[in-house]
């Protein structure tokens, strides 16, 4: 591929990074992580909250955030009734930014910048078209990302938890690119591995491993049992390659976690 980059973060904060860790590129759909700890930022500080009524009828912020709305992927279609299928929805995504940007009084973009680019030293990171897929960065960037998502800073840590346990676990639907999972668990923001498979993580990721794929070629996965954390962008778009070297990848990572080496 034209380019790549990735870092792995140990256990013990130690960093092993290869390519341009300072290369920009398109994040796609792990931009929902930054939206989600964003918005649970927002519920902290007390201008929205999870059981907001947002999108479909019957549903809540929370429904949103975990792909539980019924809302189609892209448009405001309801093709099921709130937390009855994991139906994916970038559309979802952008009624959650656009909830906590009229809270805040200000583009959503802006709010993620000061809620959590700034604060967890993400310089490079560009949100301004943040929501569902629009952000852009780079592995040092993500780095501090994942450091975040493993041990909360910004967030209390009861309200960390919540973010990366499953929301309905008990739900089924499609995963993008890997077909029907049943279930299909979902944290508030954050996929969560489960039992799923195939799957765009290794087999030896354990089961409450979380994070977020996209579809420009990009992820970034967090093992709490492993206590590793990898992320790797690319400018080639997902498709059956990135569903064999992503799971071969990961499988390593973590064999090498373990092994302590």
């Amino acid at each position: 591929m034209p380019a790549a980059a990735a870092a792995v973060v140990r256990h013990d904060g130690a960093i092993d990074a290869c390519g341009d860790t300072t290369a920009m590129f398109a994040l796609a759909s792990v931009t929902k992580l930054v939206t989600a700890l964003a918005a649970h930022i927002a519920t902290e500080e007390g201008i929205v909250a999870l059981d907001d009524p947002v999108g479909p009828p019957g549903a809540t912020l929370a429904d949103l955030l975990a792909h539980a709305s019924g809302l189609a992927s892209d448009r405001d279609s309801v093709l099921a009734p709130p937390r009855r299928r994991r139906i994916y929805s970038n559309r979802g995504y952008e009624l959650v930014a656009a909830h906590v940007a009229a809270a805040a009084g200000m583009p959503f973009g802006d709010y993620a910048r000061e809620a959590v680019a700034e604060p967890l030293g993400m310089r490079a990171t560009d949100l301004s078209a943040a929501d569902a897929t629009g952000a852009r960065s780079c592995v040092d960037d993500l780095v501090r990302l994942a450091i975040e998502l493993r041990e909360p800073t910004l967030i209390h840590r009861s309200t960390w938890s919540a973010m990366v346990s499953p929301h309905e676990p008990s739900l089924d639907g499609v995963l993008p690119g890997f077909g029907r999972q049943e279930p299909n668990p979902w944290g508030l923001g954050p996929e969560i591995r489960g039992a799923k498979h195939p799957h765009w993580t290794g087999t030896a990721n354990s089961a409450a491993t979380f994070g977020h794929f996209g579809q420009s070629g990009t992820f970034v996965w967090v093992d709490p049992v492993a206590g590793v954390a990898l992320i790797a962008l690319t400018d080639r778009d997902f498709g059956p390659w990135a569903a064999t070297a992503w799971p071969g990848l990961s499988d390593d990572v973590v064999g090498e976690a373990s092994s302590g080496s």
